[in-house]
């Protein structure tokens, strides 16, 4: 039997399944952008989608537990080899796990002609697996404390058993479910957020001179952590309790204050370092915004600005570093975030003026343009060997 470094030597197959960031950030891209024209199609014209699912239950759930997850799925797979020491699951594993989310899409868009529990059973599969995956290579490597990732794994896991269980007695629409995804997803970025913007901008400041570092991490951070874990749990438990409004507030204010910390104003000369500080700051504003609203509403902050912006941020960085390209960027990448950010501000003004139903339009337009432009850019790295 081939040790793991004799089958890393010995693969010969396509550069695409060689990591698992590869195969899963493309599909991110491409499905990001294919199922909002999807979307918009059908606010535009009418045309349901043969989902059992009804339109804004589809619409919601594929951008959090289809879109996301497969970004999850890319970074996981790439940083859990870093942790454990492991080379990275390549090939046919990762040909399987790519093969059954893209069976979950599929399912779920033509769940009408399917049997009712079909396509949930397909679509959670994905998380099941991949948890499986994640908890070998981790067993395997003895790296204990990480074993920790596997929550988050588990809590997608569970949140769209929720989802699915509410489409099929009725909607999701501000349901546990889909607020348990947004949830941990926003908890997810928080915790790795908090390690890898302000460790990616000291190295990137140290070599640019003297000046204004990131506060190093203390007790404030323990103290932001605690209070936004608490604000989520329980805006999922009771979203319209006065208590879960404050608990917001006070959230929003101290990760508004956390991101100050992180001297993200001296990083606008490298726009690969910058957007990640830019997609930060939607954490604070939707706790704000949910404070406002009194929870009823996921904010579109988070929907489109922490889950849009971030990951976009992480697959175009991951992707540069991970395929032995430097870490520099490009006008294209630069044209990408300028799409995505439009995106989310236009989303997020709709929330605000609901009249102004074009801007639902346009925004749907920039976040298509960002993921289709992400496919295309960065189809030759993520596909192609580097020479």
């Amino acid at each position: 039997m081939l040790t793991t470094s004799e089958r890393r030597r010995a693969y010969k197959g396509p550069v695409l399944f060689s990591h698992g960031f590869r195969v899963f950030f493309l599909l991110a891209g491409i499905w990001a952008a294919l199922a909002m024209i999807l979307w918009v199609i059908f606010l535009a014209t009418g045309t349901p989608i043969p989902s059992r699912m009804i339109g804004t239950d589809w619409h919601m759930h594929e951008m959090v537990f289809g879109y996301s997850s497969a970004v999850i799925a890319g970074f996981l797979l790439t940083a859990v080899p870093n942790w454990t020491g492991r080379l990275p699951v390549l090939g046919w594993p990762v040909v399987g796990l790519s093969g059954i989310w893209v069976a979950g899409r599929l399912a779920i868009f033509v769940s009408e002609w399917l049997p009712a529990v079909i396509s949930p059973l397909v679509d959670i599969a994905f998380l099941i697996v991949l948890g499986a995956v994640l908890a070998r290579e981790i067993i395997a490597g003895k790296n204990w404390r990480n074993l920790k990732v596997l929550g988050v794994v588990a809590l997608m896991a569970i949140s769209n058993g929720i989802f699915h269980y509410e489409t099929l007695n009725g909607s999701a629409i501000n349901g546990y479910g889909i607020r348990m995804g947004v949830g941990t997803i926003v908890s997810l970025i928080i915790l790795i957020g908090g390690r890898v913007i302000p460790s990616f901008t000291r190295n990137w400041l140290v070599r640019q001179g003297p000046g204004r570092l990131p506060t190093p991490v203390n007790r404030f951070d323990a103290f932001a952590i605690a209070i936004a874990i608490a604000a989520v749990l329980l805006w999922l438990a009771a979203p319209e309790f006065v208590g879960s409004r404050l608990l917001n507030m006070i959230a929003g204010a101290a990760h508004a204050i956390r991101l100050t910390r992180w001297a993200g104003w001296r990083t606008v000369a490298e726009p690969l370092v910058l957007i990640l500080h830019v997609g930060y700051a939607f954490v604070p504003l939707g706790f704000l915004l949910l404070a406002i609203s009194g929870g009823t509403q996921i904010p579109h902050a988070w929907m489109v600005g922490v889950i849009g912006v971030v990951t976009l941020a992480m697959m175009t960085r991951v992707s540069l570093g991970h395929s032995g390209r430097p870490l520099a960027s490009t006008k294209a990448i630069v044209a990408l975030y300028g799409a995505i950010i439009l995106a989310a501000l236009l989303r997020i003004t709709t929330e605000f003026l609901p009249h102004l139903n074009y801007l639902l339009y346009i925004s749907a337009t920039m976040w298509i343009a960002a993921f289709a432009g992400f496919a295309i850019a960065y189809y030759p790295i993520l596909a192609k060997p580097h020479k």
